[in-house]
């Protein structure tokens, strides 16, 4: 309990953090990079886009589903799709600012709605949810195993759960992150997937599907400076990109190898 307590006090300052997202400089520029660099590389070579539609593909028929959007802020990429085509919908988010927000996005939908709590807050008496999605969500717990227990509880029997997340499993990544990590304005819950991390969620959940994104791929953040052409660039790292996202599904070095990972789980029987 006195875990779970302490988490709930962290996702106070979590709350105010990105209602007001005030950070300091080195946090801000770490989120220039991600949200610039990477995201340009990741645009370039269709890591991203790619990643949204096997989502969709995930999805499957919503028209009898009932969906948990966990942490979605103000709406991520798919919250309005989720909304409009689920049987219910529910978008959650610590986050009062971004929730009122979402909720005049999907007013004109009777069977949806959003609401600012916490996922592990006792408040939080919803249940029996078909499909959960979280989006750069899971991450945020630093005690995996109260999590774990808290999406079984609020599953269906058949219940499945589609996340996305950073990995802190390749050297490069983990040495970067532990430099930066004392200077984080976001670093009491900001806890990405160690090795241990993945095998808790292999351990608790079927996994049905994994992919792996920025494994060999990241590194064309240094081909980008080669004095060769942007055709030749790209080339590259479409090879290397569809190099993890193939291989990652099996291979556990190949995916430990990548930045990001993306599943889709099922609760087990």
């Amino acid at each position: 309990m006195k875990s779970k307590d302490a988490i709930l006090e962290t996702n106070v300052k979590q709350k105010e953090f990105y209602n007001t997202k005030n950070k300091n400089f080195v946090t801000w520029v770490w989120s220039r990079f991600r949200n610039g660099v990477l995201n340009r590389i990741k645009k370039s070579i269709g890591v991203q886009d790619q990643s949204y539609v096997l989502h969709k593909q995930w999805f499957g028929d919503l028209s009898s589903k009932k969906v948990l959007d966990l942490g979605c802020f103000s709406g991520n990429y798919w919250s309005i799709y989720l909304a409009e085509n689920s049987k219910e919908y529910l978008g959650i988010d610590l986050s009062d600012i971004a929730i009122k927000k979402l909720n005049e996005r999907i007013q004109h939908l009777p069977h949806a709605r959003a609401e600012a709590i916490d996922f592990l807050s006792d408040d939080f008496t919803f249940d029996n949810f078909d499909l959960i999605y979280a989006y750069g969500v899971l991450h945020h717990f630093k005690d995996i195993n109260i999590l774990i227990d808290r999406l079984n509880e609020k599953l269906a029997s058949e219940g499945e759960i589609i996340s996305y997340d950073p990995l802190e499993t390749s050297f490069p990544v983990k040495l970067v992150r532990t430099l930066y990590r004392p200077f984080q304005s976001d670093a009491a819950w900001e806890w990405p997937f160690t090795k241990k991390t993945f095998y808790q969620f292999q351990n608790s959940f079927d996994i049905i599907e994994r992919r792996g994104i920025l494994g060999k791929s990241k590194w064309i953040a240094m081909i980008n400076v080669l004095p060769i052409s942007e055709k030749k660039k790209k080339e590259i790292g479409q090879k290397w990109h569809n190099y993890d996202w193939s291989n990652s599904k099996t291979s556990d070095s190949v995916l430990f190898d990548c930045m990001h990972l993306t599943m889709l789980m099922k609760k087990k029987k």
